[in-house]
């Protein structure tokens, strides 16, 4: 692994600031044909160059098992000509998305005779902090280049030749656009010093997003004098109702917990209605078990496949972004809920059940940032929700809630519209 030898870093992260804030005001007056211009000539960099990134890919890759990285942590990293095609997608479905830049809402006149509305704006500079996925530096490039903000892009040390492989392409787009390739930065040295440098920066940052593990975004939080935005856990819930479909129930458990095992959104606890568990739960533990996936059941679970490994208290609060998965036997649906409120971390949990006035009341009280009926908990992310590529997933209140697309990354400031008006 080799990078960039910085000797004064605090001196590099600040003109990185300053350059990406003089980029800022450039891409948020930029026209959309331009911004769209720019991400069809990044998809094109990307195709063209994928053996390029596919073997820098693979130098990392070969560092991250020579340093012992675990086999979830290998797979977010690893680029695969699938993925490479999926990261291409992302970018050109951001190109397709309507710019959010500069619309105007709610304008209604005021008995004093002005026009007071709402307009979209850029939040300005964002900076993304990010481990092992490399597909993270296209997409977030894409939506803040369309979004009219400039972003500072560190990724994790494991991903830094696939991270600049990328950010070159991403460069030679902005440059075909004509706009600053300050725009896109990406921090040229894996020095851990950089990342808390950066989380100090409010005159130059605006918005500080984190993508990685806990031990990450629990620091970043900790250290942060700029507005960040998260999810610290994915202890994601299927809760199978006793008026569930068993084969739609059986098919979102199976792809909930296996379609990918290191994922924010893959299922950590099944719970199943007492009223089903004995039909359902066994032919499942079959398909897990062919899968490879380790069961842990509470003493109801462990009536029905006296088999598995005993759950502990632990256990519920788990993320395990491996092939492990709890499994608890509820009493209905109040039992569900209470389960999902204690363990749960906000982010997406489902029900499957065929009792419309059930999947209402799990709609409303489960206080999740992704709720859903009768479908995977994979799908809670900003591709299969239409916002193209997705900068992160957010568990908070503020701001921006769940997959953070275009929108998250704007803001919106009043607007009045006069004609010669003066307040009596």
């Amino acid at each position: 692994m080799i990078d960039s030898p910085i000797q004064d870093i605090s001196a590099y992260m600040q003109e990185l600031g300053r350059r990406a804030r003089a980029a800022a005001r450039e891409l948020a007056r930029a026209g959309t044909a331009a911004k769209n211009h720019a991400l069809h000539a990044i998809a094109g960099r990307l195709d063209q160059q994928r053996a390029a990134i596919i073997e820098a890919n693979q130098r990392d890759l070969a560092a991250g098992s020579a340093q012992g990285l675990d086999a979830a942590l290998l797979d977010r990293l690893e680029l695969t000509q699938v993925r490479i095609d999926a990261m291409i997608e992302g970018v050109q479905q951001v190109a397709a998305l309507p710019d959010p830049v500069g619309a105007i809402t709610d304008l209604n006149y005021r008995p004093s005779g002005i026009q007071v509305g709402r307009m979209r704006v850029p939040l300005g500079v964002i900076g993304i902090i990010y481990e092992s996925r490399p597909n993270v530096t296209a997409d977030a490039a894409a939506l803040c280049i369309k979004s009219g903000n400039a972003v500072i892009l560190r990724g994790g040390s494991e991903s830094f030749a696939s991270n600049q492989a990328i950010a070159r392409c991403i460069q030679a787009g902005l440059m075909s656009a004509k706009l600053p390739e300050d725009g896109v930065q990406t921090v040229a040295t894996t020095d851990r010093a950089a990342v808390g440098i950066m989380v100090a920066m409010p005159e130059w940052i605006d918005l500080i997003i984190p993508r990685g593990g806990k031990g990450l975004i629990e620091r970043i939080s900790r250290e942060a004098r700029v507005p960040v935005l998260k999810h610290l856990d994915g202890i994601c819930h299927v809760y199978i109702d006793e008026y569930a479909d068993l084969e739609k129930a059986f098919a979102i458990a199976l792809n909930a917990k296996t379609q990918r095992y290191g994922t924010c959104n893959t299922m950590e606890t099944l719970l199943v209605d007492v009223a089903v568990a004995q039909a359902i739960l066994p032919r499942l533990a079959a398909a897990y078990r062919e899968k490879g996936v380790e069961l842990r059941g509470c003493p109801r679970t462990r009536a029905i496949l006296p088999e598995i490994i005993p759950a502990t208290d632990a256990d519920w609060d788990t993320e395990y972004l491996a092939p492990i998965l709890s499994i608890r036997v509820v009493d209905g649906l109040d039992a569900a809920i209470e389960h999902i409120a204690r363990h749960g971390s906000a982010h997406t949990d489902a029900i499957v059940t065929e009792d419309y006035g059930r999947a209402r009341r799990f709609l409303r009280e489960v206080d999740s940032s992704s709720v859903m009926v009768n479908a995977s908990t994979r799908f809670a992310d900003g591709f299969e929700y239409g916002l193209g590529a997705e900068i992160g997933i957010s568990t908070d209140k503020l701001h921006a809630r769940g997959p953070v697309g275009l929108e998250g990354l704007t803001s919106q400031k009043f607007i009045v519209l006069g004609n010669g008006d003066v307040r009596v």
